[in-house]
């Protein structure tokens, strides 16, 4: 990872990072505002070093491209990532915001509830669903393999 401190975790725990996420999607009235808010996070996304933009690093499984550097141990697990997509960036932010600098058990003792709870498994394209499924398993695979 870079020598800057880590943007995540924002909340102590996964559990509370989803329920942070809930309420402030619950702000918002109509999902024109809610993809707007996605965009907004995805902008928040720490730089990610054009030399970690290799084949080795892509996600797979994403229509998009998406790039993802794992760094870390058992105790904490930091991921970086990014994509080329502007609501798709916005989705890593909200799986980073859950699962970066967690514990691989804590990584793997939650699960994405966040998705439903705010309606994204509802309104998420199935090409977008289908990468955020594959986000979300490689961060538990990740963390399983430190286990």
């Amino acid at each position: 990872m870079n020598a800057t401190a880590p943007l995540f975790p924002l909340e102590a725990t996964a559990t509370e990072a989803q329920a942070a996420i809930k309420d402030e999607f619950a702000f918002f009235g109509d999902w024109s505002e809610r993809y707007q808010y996605l965009i907004d996070l995805g902008r928040k996304l720490p730089a990610f070093p054009e030399a970690w933009k290799t084949e080795e690093h892509r996600l797979h499984g994403c229509q998009s491209l998406v790039w993802i550097v794992p760094s870390g141990d058992a105790s904490r697990l930091d991921f970086a990532a990014v994509s080329d997509s502007a609501i798709v960036s916005g989705l890593i932010f909200l799986a980073l915001r859950v699962y970066s600098g967690r514990s691989a058990q804590e990584i793997l003792d939650t699960s994405p509830d966040y998705i439903a709870a705010v309606g994204l498994a509802k309104h998420l394209s199935p090409t977008r669903s289908n990468g955020l499924a594959a986000l979300l398993a490689y961060i538990r695979d990740t963390a399983q393999r430190k286990l």
